[in-house]
């Protein structure tokens, strides 16, 4: 079995080796430094004797290089070759992964009845899947940032060892989750086990130093930094939920989370400035922005209440015979730039007023006319007059005449889909 030794020794980037066996472009050698892709962590990226390596994967317990179709010539069985690991990815997955293991280490801290459910490593982000007793908000993540960052800043030293399987179990705290950590077990009984802190610290903790804590402890064949500084800053992106009782925190490391964060820190900028405040204010003054909103909408809603109803009372009275309701006086007309809804208060405004018809019928103009009836209550009465007038009949009516659909009571109902002018329904209405 050839593993791959990134796992122990993830500085190494240059390496000699010998070629073991070569299988058309699969090429296995007596010992490598490439990391084969395992457990979210993506394969290695790199050349053998200057040909790229177009994957890295692990086969019957062999860790096998696939080199680009574009070689013209490959090295052969018994050749000694020489390999360069691509520095600048290797580095970003070592970052990367020992940053999910200090940011499930966060919500060690944060998250009750907290287990791991697997992890990912892309170009630009990094994900953990975390099950949790509650679902994760918004403050959750802001805290999940902040302790994950306190503890790079504390700089809390990464180890890792291999350990019988029962010993490694019996560690305290270990997320151990060989489904989606498989390289930790590297087909022996022996587990790696990856510490971040100080075995057997407080793990209350927030801080490092001199006694730092255990901050994180799991089954993992990762490659990883040896010491929390060296992640730089991680900045928490977004959350969703894949699957039943499953949070996914997508986060960045590196030059991504660095322009993530310095694009939050201008747009906070330019709210500020758009509202005359501190950074530090925005929440107050947003607060103020909104009620100042709520109290603008309630009073747009009035005043447009106000115009409907003067429009409202503006429509000619005259009689419209729907079903029997002979002698009732009816306002019809037409109305601009309203929705249906709007009508019901300024309608049985009107309709209570002195002097007012028994009913009002209105339509609505534009791309798609709708007609809106309401009948005053005590025009309808008890509803044991036949010849009441009865706004869902009236609906009823135009709808039979010119489509469309819709519904209501006596007292109120609207339809829509007309196809007709809203001027021909006006029309037909009063001819009633």
């Amino acid at each position: 079995m050839t593993a791959s030794r990134a796992p122990a020794e993830p500085e190494v980037r240059e390496f000699e080796a010998t070629v073991e066996s070569v299988d058309d472009r699969a090429i296995v050698l007596d010992e490598t430094y490439f990391y084969a892709e395992s457990g979210g962590q993506p394969a290695d990226r790199g050349t053998i004797d200057g040909i790229l390596l177009a994957d890295v994967i692990e086969r019957d317990g062999r860790v096998v290089h696939i080199l680009d179709q574009d070689a013209e010539t490959l090295p052969e069985a018994g050749e000694t070759v020489s390999a360069v690991v691509d520095d600048a990815f290797r580095t970003y997955c070592t970052r990367a992964h020992t940053a999910s293991h200090v940011l499930y280490g966060a919500a060690r801290r944060t998250c009750d009845d907290l287990g791991y459910a697997g992890f990912d490593i892309s170009a630009t982000k990094v994900r953990v899947d975390l099950t949790t007793a509650e679902p994760l908000d918004d403050a959750d993540l802001v805290e999940l940032e902040r302790l994950a960052n306190r503890a790079v800043w504390d700089s809390l030293p990464v180890s890792w060892e291999a350990l019988p399987e029962d010993e490694a179990r019996a560690v305290d705290g270990i997320a151990f989750n060989t489904k989606t950590e498989e390289g930790a077990m590297s087909g022996s009984e022996a587990v790696r086990v990856v510490t971040v802190g100080e075995r057997g610290g407080e793990r209350d903790g927030e801080h490092g130093g001199e006694n730092a804590p255990t901050w994180d402890v799991a089954a993992c064949g990762g490659t990883h930094v040896r010491n929390t500084s060296e992640i730089g800053p991680i900045s928490v992106l977004d959350r969703s939920n894949p699957g039943e009782g499953v949070t996914r925190v997508e986060f960045a490391v590196g030059p991504t989370a660095i322009d993530r964060e310095a694009a939050v820190h201008a747009a906070a900028l330019d709210a500020a400035t758009a509202l005359d405040a501190q950074i530090g204010d925005l929440p107050d003054a947003v607060d103020r922005l909104r009620e100042r909103a709520d109290r603008l909408e309630a009073d747009l809603q009035a005043a447009t209440a106000d115009l409907l109803a003067a429009r409202l009372r503006e429509f000619p009275v005259n009689n419209v015979d729907a079903d029997g309701d002979d002698g009732a006086t009816w306002a019809v007309g037409t109305v601009d730039d309203a929705d249906p809804n709007d009508l019901r208060e300024p309608a049985q405004r009107v309709l209570a007023e002195a002097d007012a018809p028994d009913a009002i019928a209105a339509v609505g103009t534009g791309d798609s006319p709708f007609v809106v009836a309401a009948v005053a209550e005590e025009a309808v009465g008890g509803g044991d007059d036949d010849n009441a007038p009865n706004a869902g009949a009236v609906v009823d009516a135009v709808t039979d005449e010119f489509g469309g659909g819709g519904g209501g009571g006596p007292t109120f109902a609207q339809g829509g889909g007309l196809d007709a002018d809203p001027d021909a329904v006006v029309a037909w209405l009063r001819d009633r």
